[in-house]
């Protein structure tokens, strides 16, 4: 951000985590999560973190690791409390009280105090077909969210792939692209180092 513009360096951000809060006991059938008292029920279950993104302003001195390690400690300290799971059970009651409608009000509410968005989902390792055509790979993304950036990642068959949306006009894609490669070089020049 700081190569841009640097009262940007100044400037606090925030990101909005989705997590899964589905609990996992292993593969179920359709049939059996749609029953009513399912130990795994069927539909997205998630709740919302708020993480504050650390700054890491000076680019000649800084070890990246430690920017990474610094946010890794934040988010699974936040994730491992209970206001995830609170968030998740108040999703679920509001949906069953006053519909799905009125949750989605309130997700798309509390994403509004958020600079950015980030979202993962796990895979399968084996390839996929559709109509017979094996599937080289996949990514996802979710739309018409109120922040300017929103970078999704999911893992297909051992690879992890990135996408990343923004706002027309938020920021130059060449740039972005240099700034990633080159956060990703430094990180990884200091975990060889």
């Amino acid at each position: 951000m700081q190569e841009i513009s640097h009262k940007s360096s100044k400037a606090n951000s925030t990101s909005i985590v989705l997590l899964n809060t589905r609990t996992i006991k292993g593969y179920k059938s359709v049939n059996e999560m749609v029953k009513p008292d399912s130990d795994t029920p069927w539909g997205n279950q998630f709740g919302l973190l708020h993480v504050s993104i650390p700054k890491f302003t000076n680019l000649k001195s800084a070890n990246p690791l430690e920017f990474v390690l610094k946010i890794h400690k934040i988010i699974k300290k936040k994730r491992n409390s209970s206001s995830v799971y609170f968030t998740g059970i108040l999703l679920t009651i509001m949906k069953k009280l006053r519909g799905p409608e009125a949750a989605s009000r309130y997700i798309h509410r509390a994403s509004n105090y958020s600079s950015m968005s980030i979202s993962n989902l796990i895979g399968p390792m084996e390839q996929m077909a559709l109509a017979n055509h094996p599937i080289k790979g996949l990514y996802f993304m979710t739309v018409k969210v109120p922040q300017s950036l929103n970078i999704t990642m999911v893992s297909y068959m051992g690879n992890l792939r990135v996408a990343v949306g923004s706002k027309k006009g938020f920021l130059d894609p060449h740039k972005f692209k240099s700034c990633v490669i080159n956060a990703f070089e430094m990180t990884l020049k200091a975990a060889h180092d």
